[in-house]
């Protein structure tokens, strides 16, 4: 998503600290926050379920428990949802809108099924596709987890499900965020989506 579109806006001028909830943060070098939250007025709070990446909350992101209901006015959630078993998807969703205010809205992203699926059916599986701050970046990585972060005993960043722009419109739909609005990048997907003020 662009700045122009961006969810920084809400802050605006007000006096008042806006907090956007980064789920699934990561270390702090690794997994930032979306350029739109970067703003005045903005506090990350983290939440992770990894012990060793030191969040400011710890749980899944399934049950969030330690987060009071309609208490943060974003919830930022990068190359989450994949990590979750088909089942839990909507369930997480359905923790990520209750946290938000009304009004409140949800940025994510995730990887493009149906796009890495083309780069398959052209026998590109473990062909260099992208490159990240990871190392290179293959079909097979985007599908099923980031293989050396695997190989190196991260069992967390095994991939257990996937989105095409239909399947993730319903489940956000399902879940009752309105306004879904989807960016197709690449090999990602960007999704923006509120909570509704009533």
């Amino acid at each position: 998503m662009t700045d122009d579109d961006s969810p920084g806006a809400v802050g605006g001028a007000s006096e008042r600290e806006w907090v956007v909830l980064n789920v699934g943060c990561g270390y702090p070098s690794s997994q930032g926050l979306h350029r739109a939250f970067k703003g005045p007025g903005w506090r990350e709070l983290r939440l992770d379920i990894n012990p060793a990446v030191n969040p400011d909350i710890l749980c899944s992101m399934t049950d969030m428990h330690p987060v009071a209901t309609g208490s943060v006015d974003a919830v930022w959630s990068s190359h989450n949802l994949e990590h979750l078993h088909r089942h839990e998807v909507p369930v997480a969703l359905a923790e990520f809108r209750r946290v938000l205010r009304p009004g409140g809205q949800m940025l994510l992203t995730l990887p493009d099924l149906q796009r890495i699926a083309e780069l398959v059916a052209a026998d590109g599986l473990e062909d260099e596709a992208y490159s990240s701050p990871a190392g290179p970046i293959t079909a097979l990585d985007m599908i099923y987890g980031h293989t050396p972060s695997l190989a190196r005993g991260n069992r967390h960043m095994a991939h257990k499900t996937g989105f095409t722009a239909r399947t993730l419109t319903q489940l956000l739909t399902e879940a009752g965020f309105t306004g879904v609005a989807l960016q197709r990048d690449g090999f990602a997907m960007w999704a923006r989506a509120y909570k509704p003020t009533a």
